[in-house]
């Protein structure tokens, strides 16, 4: 009999969660896949990253990256409200009159509350930020002229084991601001148009 310590037992609640996250499906121009995970955040995480995919059907690119965190704490730290904590990041380029909308921020919030709630994801205590970014290039990088991105941080806790509609609502959120048409209806899109810097 070997005086090896076993590896800590993974709780069934987690355990749950991660399998829900197999189990779902994303949309097709969606490009997602499993990543290191901070281990600093939480005792156990599970973490996505997803790109979407350049269109099939125009000239241009719509492009968007993001990346999925789900944290697990069995002593539930105050500041979740609860065992489970989701912490995502989206972010795609935008044509550069988009970009100086006063309203994009709250657009992009808005499709994430809208994503979540479409699936009928249980959560609470969300809360994020939503950034515009334009930017020019001078000098060497003069010909790649204006451009502008969205970049949207939130985080939200859980309130079930079943997270594949949190993932699946993350996912529609990360197409969206890639300028793809929503799979669900009643939510307009800003543009469907990107331009290319340089």
């Amino acid at each position: 009999m070997s005086n090896t310590p076993s590896a800590p037992r993974i709780p069934a609640e987690f355990t749950a969660a991660l399998e829900a996250i197999k189990r779902i499906e994303t949309r097709a121009e969606l490009v997602v896949n499993e990543i290191p995970a901070p281990g600093q955040l939480a005792p156990y995480s599970v973490a996505l990253s997803a790109d979407v995919r350049p269109s099939r059907h125009g000239s241009d690119s719509e492009l968007g990256t993001g990346r999925f965190i789900l944290l697990y704490d069995p002593d539930e730290p105050e500041a979740w409200g609860g065992r489970f904590r989701v912490v995502c990041f989206a972010q795609a380029p935008l044509e550069t009159e988009i970009g100086l909308d006063p309203f994009l921020a709250d657009v992009a919030w808005s499709w994430l509350v809208d994503a979540l709630n479409a699936r009928d994801a249980k959560y609470t205590a969300a809360s994020g930020t939503a950034t515009k970014i334009i930017s020019t290039g001078f000098g060497e990088l003069a010909s790649q002229g204006d451009g502008a991105q969205i970049e949207l941080r939130a985080s939200w806790t859980p309130l079930e084991t079943d997270v594949g509609s949190h993932v699946a609502g993350w996912g529609e959120l990360l197409c969206m601001l890639a300028g793809l048409p929503p799979t669900g209806e009643g939510v307009s899109l800003l543009s469907t148009r990107r331009t290319k810097r340089g």
